[in-house]
């Protein structure tokens, strides 16, 4: 897998969490895997957002459909 070096900043807290809880070695897999996971929520939640509006257009027009059904229903029936 293809890698590049990034150059950020964090807070020293989240900073000194990281040197005390995972050794070096294993700092920047740790940070990667944080990032993905992270990315992978963003991504779910955008996701999320789209499906509710999608529902929620389409859920009016459904309504609309089923009206007409229901008339047309009931004139048989009547």
């Amino acid at each position: 897998m293809k890698t590049t070096k990034l150059n950020f900043t964090i807070p020293e807290d989240v900073a000194e969490a990281l040197r005390t809880q995972v050794s070096s070695r294993k700092r920047s897999a740790f940070v990667s895997e944080a990032v993905r996971v992270r990315l992978n929520q963003i991504e779910s939640e955008k996701l999320r957002k789209l499906l509710a509006e999608g529902y929620s257009v389409r859920n009016e027009e459904d309504k609309e459909i089923n009206r007409e059904w229901e008339q047309i229903t009931l004139e048989k029936w009547g």
